[in-house]
């Protein structure tokens, strides 16, 4: 006898597509703004009416469901409603990393097949160096900020394809295993590799990640009454899918187009923001501008990722009034896995131990299954000193790369989405990354975690920013060197000789190991960067050779 589920025959079904979304805003929050820069502002209801009419013009450019729509543009409401339109028709959103080199956005863009190209004006030139070399992108719309001069080589400009087409659209049902979008994400060696998600897998990630962050305690939570501004580029991982969650919650959300500390804090203070999310660099970037022109920092809520969050930027962030805590998480993951959440009693905690926390991976999130497993895939006991790689389960991790059989065999081997990174978890359900599995140093038979040590360096009053990475060694097989940058107005202080002295009290007091002292440490005024601000161990490591 079936035990399956019964349904009325008039029933509805309801798919979980990224229109179902739109439902409780327009209800409840149509009134609500969007705003972007000091440039345009209008509310939800306008919005929907905006994702029915670019819609409407895309389908007049001839896009229809399984097409490949891509977007060349900063974070601004135009890339939000493409968030939207575009995978609600039925087709696919590709998110162009703009940081990659000319050869690299070309080769994603045919790889994609994008159809159609929607071309931020600053970008143009990009544009005009690879388009002969594009094989599937025929129609390009230019995006502008400022009246277009010319249209010429465009099919018209986003504006006006707007203005003149109509503000209702019948978005279908359709499967919700359809591709809604495809970006990809660059790799130490061969070309960039595209990570695909389902609009399934993007409801899903949205509805867990709301209720992770609703769960928070009262200083972390995201609310409706939250104002949201993403500092994380709107073209990698869906900027950590937040603007659906925000979207579904329907806050007010601020876009401030190209990333400028000064500008940033300009529009933070105008619209008062309340909760965003970014990497280490962009935060120490905005704590660099002087509290007298940054003006007050309160009751501002930042999620840290892509890179460790170090306990002395914690705390300098913390003193200015931020409420800062690290998550973490992959492109392939959507990206959501984990938060360093507060658990209740925390506030009980001295600082010290409440930075701790605060600077860990992180709880994992609802619907999430993880382990630490050693090299014969073995769970590792979670006791916080066991370390093995850290294997995943999510509804919402990538299947696949795009096209390429071969690497996502190698990224599900086993059954569970592989990350790649170290780590350990502790009695408490805390994930602490220790490192990556490219990046660990192997020295005198030990493992050192570079990770570990850029922590302790930049516990040092004048450094502002370590890198630490691994190089050959005859003796020791690797042996790790540094990177350290100073402090605006202290590098008399960053040497060398006062760097190791600074390290070496952590080997008196058994916190690392005498191998962890690094060879050499070299004071720079730049640690070089991924695209998507990551410190870049291979170019660093490729750098100093020798």
């Amino acid at each position: 006898m079936s035990n399956l589920i019964q349904s009325a025959s008039t029933a509805y079904a309801y798919p979980l597509l990224i229109k179902q979304l739109l439902h409780a805003p327009m209800a409840h929050a149509r009134t609500q703004q969007i705003v972007y820069r000091d440039l345009r502002r209008h509310s939800y209801a306008e919005f929907a009416g905006r994702i029915a009419r670019l819609a409407n013009a895309l389908k007049a450019l001839g896009i229809a469901h399984g097409d490949t729509v891509a977007v060349m543009d900063w974070d601004s409401h135009r890339y939000l409603e493409a968030y939207f339109a575009v995978p609600m028709m039925g087709a696919t959103l590709m998110t162009v990393n703009v940081r990659l080199s000319n050869e690299q956005i070309a080769y994603t863009l045919n790889h994609s097949a994008a159809k159609l190209v929607l071309v931020n004006a600053e970008f143009a030139p990009v544009l005009e160096a690879i388009r002969g070399q594009l094989t599937s992108a025929k129609a390009f719309v230019l995006l502008s900020d400022e009246p277009a001069a010319s249209t010429a080589g465009y099919a018209g400009e986003y504006e006006s394809l707007l203005a003149t087409a109509s503000s209702e659209f019948d978005f279908p049902d359709f499967d919700e295993n359809t591709r809604a979008t495809v970006f990809y994400t660059t790799g130490t060696t061969g070309n960039p590799k595209g990570v695909s998600f389902s609009h399934r897998q993007l409801v899903l990630h949205t509805l867990a990640t709301m209720g992770f962050m609703a769960a928070s305690a009262p200083g972390q939570c995201f609310r409706r009454d939250d104002v949201y501004m993403p500092i994380t580029p709107m073209f990698h991982v869906h900027a950590w899918g937040l603007p659906y969650v925000a979207t579904a919650m329907g806050v007010k959300q601020v876009y401030p187009g190209r990333y400028e500390p000064k500008t940033l804090l300009k529009v933070k203070q105008a619209e008062g923001v309340t909760y965003s999310h970014c990497v280490p660099t962009i935060l120490q970037m905005l704590l660099a501008v002087p509290a007298a022109e940054a003006g007050d920092l309160r009751g501002w809520k930042m999620v840290i990722g892509g890179a460790a969050l170090p306990k002395a930027l914690c705390k300098a962030a913390l003193e200015r009034g931020i409420d800062v805590w690290a998550g973490y998480g992959m492109s392939e993951s959507g990206p959501l896995l984990t938060n360093a959440q507060l658990k209740p009693g925390a506030s009980a905690k001295t600082l010290d131990e409440e930075v701790a926390i605060r600077c860990k991976s992180g709880l994992p999130a609802p619907l999430v299954e993880m382990r630490i497993v050693d090299s014969d895939m073995k769970p590792l006991p979670h006791d916080g000193v066991a370390t093995g790689e850290i294997v995943v389960r999510a509804p919402w991790l990538a299947q696949a790369y795009h096209d390429n059989p071969a690497a996502s065999e190698t990224l599900w081997e086993g059954g569970y989405l592989h990350t790649q990174d170290i780590g350990s978890i502790d009695a408490q359900g805390y994930l602490q990354i220790t490192d990556r599995l490219k990046d660990v140093i192997k020295s005198g038979g030990e493992w050192v975690s570079s990770i570990a040590i850029e922590d302790l360096l930049g516990q040092h009053a004048a450094v502002a920013e370590a890198a630490v990475f691994g190089v050959k060694d005859d003796k020791w097989g690797e042996r790790p060197i540094a990177l350290v940058v100073a402090k605006p107005g202290r590098a008399a202080e960053v040497n060398e000789a006062a760097l190791k002295a600074h390290l070496q009290q952590f080997v008196a007091s058994g916190v690392i190991s005498k191998f962890c002292i690094p060879a050499t440490i070299h004071c720079v005024e730049t640690i070089a960067k991924t695209s998507v601000g990551k410190i870049n161990k291979k170019v660093l490591r490729e750098q100093y050779a020798n």
